[in-house]
């Protein structure tokens, strides 16, 4: 372990971790974020890694926060403890695989002032490989395999059954990003789940499944999905009881059906 040379001034690390190839994998809440599955994602790859804090990006010039607003929490002793939503870095191991992640809230203000904040940590810590998930909304039915888009090498996103992404339109930190980030030198690749529109349960764990399994086939990473599948398939069957409860919704699912096997 190093000392952490000078950096941007809302950029804190801890340490500089000697990590071989490191991969960089970010997500966040927010607009990016569909049932949490992106953040939710990260969440479980922190715990599978036994991930420990790196850094963070001060919030101060990037949040609104009468819009992210921080929060009030009182430890075990009463005393009152005042947490401002950064954004956060962990970094662990797993198997071979060296892994940095990034954690929290979408900045509302300077993105670009930003995505400079992320190249420093990429050029501080020797990223060789920086994967950014993401969820969306979309016209698809709750029952069938969540389908995963995104962009990256083409041979490994083929084998691994990530269909190419077409999307033109509105984009937030996680399309800047990956916008911004091969000029630090770096592959990017991008994965992409889409949820149900008309599920509202939330978190959804079988988006964070979905993002795992191209996440861990992308990077080679020994992962054990199964704590994760049997909250998918519990979430699952919460959303038929629902679903079947609702006669509106229920034919707007036969429709949805209909259409797919039209397809």
């Amino acid at each position: 372990m190093g000392h952490p040379p000078s950096m941007p001034d809302a950029l804190a690390l801890d340490i500089v971790p000697d990590l071989s190839a490191p991969t960089l994998v970010l997500a966040f809440d927010g607009w990016n974020d569909a049932g949490e599955s992106a953040t939710g994602a990260v969440r479980f790859l922190n715990d599978a890694i036994q991930s420990a804090p790196l850094g963070e990006i001060d919030p101060e010039t990037f949040y609104d926060f009468t819009v992210r607003r921080p929060e009030v929490h009182m430890d075990g002793e009463g005393a009152r403890h005042l947490e401002w939503p950064a954004y956060r870095f962990r970094y662990g191991t797993i198997g071979d695989a060296a892994i940095v992640t990034g954690c929290g809230g979408e900045p509302h203000l300077r993105w670009k002032t930003f995505a400079a904040e992320v190249r420093e940590v990429v050029r501080s810590v020797g990223i060789r490989r920086v994967v950014l998930l993401g969820a969306f909304l979309a016209d698809v039915l709750y029952s069938l395999p969540v389908e995963v888009t995104g962009f990256g090498d083409p041979t490994r996103l083929a084998e691994l059954g990530v269909l190419p992404t077409g999307y033109e339109g509105p984009t937030g930190m996680v399309g800047v990003l990956a916008a911004e980030l091969p000029g630090a030198g770096v592959e990017v690749a991008s994965l992409w789940a889409g949820l149900p529109h008309y599920v509202a349960l939330s978190p959804n764990p079988r988006g964070m499944l979905a993002l795992l399994h191209k996440l861990s086939g992308y990077l080679d990473l020994p992962l054990d999905h199964s704590p994760l599948e049997r909250d998918a398939a519990e979430y699952e069957e919460q959303v038929s009881k629902s679903i079947a409860g609702d006669p509106v919704l229920a034919e707007y699912v036969r429709e949805l059906k209909k259409r797919d096997f039209a397809q």
